[in-house]
């Protein structure tokens, strides 16, 4: 597994690709929190703002990680010569799953500059309510490692890394969104449930910093559901 995982990681820094993907991650966020929604006019020291629009930043990141790691392998035939060694399906979709969430905590981790940058330049007397930016990074890196499982999954199912980014970004986005936009056209009774669905719910119920295990285990079984389908997935396959 650790094998694919290090393989996978150093293919996706081989070339510009990987790098220029992470820099237009970051270059987004800035440009989002300091231009056009700029977090200091607030006078008071915040990145809701940042956790509010990460996730659909992260619809175009991941999807843009992950949408390679099937396709290359179906294409270029190497998928049977994995298979031909001492691997079992899990740990080849372990190893490429683990790979690319690695990817990702590695783009997010210059985002916590932002703190420094916004206790520097926030009006003086305020401070950063450190309980609430912990709680909101745990459920950002729950996402993300949901985001990554969605990714691996779609990427697995087709020869097209195009088809896979889209595939991806829009699963992704209806998984995140779609419940709990779908929640607010149902009537009283039933909406609270659908919204429960969703992975926005449980991103902002970790958001508030108290970490539930509702959430934690809402998220641990769907990425393993999903990787389970991968793994079904390229079983069938070869």
């Amino acid at each position: 597994m650790w094998v694919i995982c290090k393989k996978e990681f150093r293919q996706f820094f081989s070339n510009l690709t990987g790098y220029v993907t992470i820099i237009l991650f970051l270059l987004l966020n800035g440009l989002f929190l300091f231009v056009f929604f700029n977090i200091l006019d607030y006078g008071y020291a915040t990145l809701e703002n940042f956790f509010n629009l990460s996730p659909y930043i992260l619809l175009l990141l991941i999807p843009a990680v992950t949408m390679r790691l099937f396709p290359d392998e179906w294409r270029s035939g190497t998928m049977e010569t994995l298979f031909t060694r001492p691997l079992t399906a899990w740990q080849i979709v372990w190893g490429k799953y683990l790979a690319a969430l690695l990817v990702v905590v590695i783009a997010l981790l210059p985002t916590l500059t932002y703190l420094f940058t916004i206790n520097a330049l926030s009006a003086e007397g305020t401070t950063i309510d450190m309980g609430s930016i912990a709680g909101s990074y745990i459920g950002l890196l729950f996402l993300c490692a949901a985001f990554t499982s969605v990714g691996v999954c779609c990427s697995s199912f087709t020869l097209n890394p195009v088809v896979a980014f889209l595939l991806s970004a829009f699963f992704c986005f209806v998984l995140y969104s779609g419940f709990t936009a779908l929640s607010k056209l149902v009537g009283t009774g039933a909406d609270y449930i659908i919204e429960m669905l969703g992975m926005e719910f449980h991103y902002r119920s970790l958001s508030k910093g108290v970490i539930d295990s509702r959430d934690v285990i809402y998220f641990l079984s769907f990425i393993f559901f999903t990787l389970f389908i991968t793994v079904q997935r390229i079983v069938r396959k070869n």
